[in-house]
């Protein structure tokens, strides 16, 4: 039987899920509104759209002169960024392919949530765009890592939390309550002869 919390939390999860529909539908009203289309995960403006697009373009020039002394500072700290980034997306890509695949854990989808395309915008200059790119590819890597530890979690130590937390993941939904100790390992013992992790994907 679920516990109020499991409830609670199965109840915000279809809520979302709801809402990701209604959510799903403002996106394909953005394709009208800006005259775009996407094929193969290219996207596709009208010509006169584009045209429109170039003559907003910001001068690297301008954009140079318009930045604050404090932005450029903090450029290097940004970008030294990279190479934690790249560290970590190698890390993790190789214990979750081999981990996962041990575990019998259904892989998470990278495209799924590394997805780049703000750089087919006319409107950016080449300095937006690579900043675009970058901010693209590290923050979509932390949520598609934070992805492959929320499996993990769910695998090895499903317990919720003693208290309210800030942010919870869908998964939490399986876990077993702060305190329950027959529930932990009911739960444990379930998932873990559960070879193709049915209930989680």
């Amino acid at each position: 039987m679920k516990s109020r919390i499991n409830q609670i939390l199965s109840d915000i999860k279809r809520k979302k899920e709801e809402l990701k529909d209604d959510l799903n539908i403002e996106y394909e009203k953005l394709k009208e509104k800006y005259w775009f289309s996407i094929k193969w995960r290219k996207i596709i403006f009208n010509s006169e759209t584009k045209k429109v697009h170039k003559k907003q373009k910001k001068w690297i020039i301008e954009m140079f002169f318009n930045t604050k002394v404090r932005e450029l500072l903090s450029v290097p700290f940004i970008y030294s960024m990279i190479f934690p980034a790249i560290f970590l997306d190698l890390i993790i890509s190789i214990y979750h392919s081999i981990a996962f695949r041990l575990y019998k854990i259904p892989l998470v989808k990278r495209n799924d949530y590394i997805f780049y395309d703000r750089w087919q915008l006319s409107y950016l200059n080449i300095i937006q765009k690579i900043n675009c790119h970058y901010c693209s590819y590290v923050n979509w890597l932390f949520w598609y890592a934070v992805e492959i530890a929320w499996r993990t979690e769910r695998y090895w130590c499903p317990i919720k939390s003693s208290q309210k937390m800030k942010w919870w993941h869908e998964w939490q939904e399986y876990f077993a309550d702060y305190g329950d100790s027959n529930w932990f390992k009911a739960t444990t013992c379930q998932i873990q002869k559960d070879k193709d992790f049915k209930k989680v994907k």
